[in-house]
């Protein structure tokens, strides 16, 4: 896997992903930033975000569960001095389909975040990450 990250001038960063796809960063205002993209930390939940809900997706759609929407709302802490690590991400989870098995759910969540999902497995071994979800039937 491969990316390229060009400097637009400022605070300003172009990502081109190996498959071809660009992402324009910036940062913030205060520090220079003309708030024309995503920060690079936010790009860091963002890909969490999208690693988990591909797993629990994947893993309820074989347990044949009838979900129809996911969608996962993360709440992250950093460190108020440099690094600004994370200190602990929430990820709420709200799957709407039609009679989904709670225990399929929590599975799937719970595979997704010690089995497969590599951003997941990663970012846990340094910041404390927590799982809920709620179910709304379609």
């Amino acid at each position: 896997m491969k990316t390229q990250i060009q400097w637009k001038g400022n605070v300003s960063f172009l990502a081109e992903s190996g498959s071809g796809h660009h992402v324009l960063m910036d940062g913030a205002p205060e520090a220079g930033g003309q708030n024309q993209g995503p920060r690079p930390m936010e790009m860091v939940l963002m890909g969490l975000g999208g690693c988990t809900t591909f797993d629990v997706i994947f893993i309820l759609k074989k347990a044949r569960q009838d979900v129809t929407d996911c969608v996962v709302n993360i709440d992250a802490q950093r460190a108020e001095t440099d690094p600004k690590v994370f200190t602990h991400i929430h990820l709420h989870f709200i799957l709407t389909g039609n009679n989904l098995n709670p225990q399929q759910v929590e599975r799937a969540i719970h595979l997704s975040a010690e089995k497969y999902c590599s951003a997941s497995i990663m970012l846990k071994n340094t910041v404390k990450i927590t799982h809920d979800y709620e179910i709304v039937e379609s």
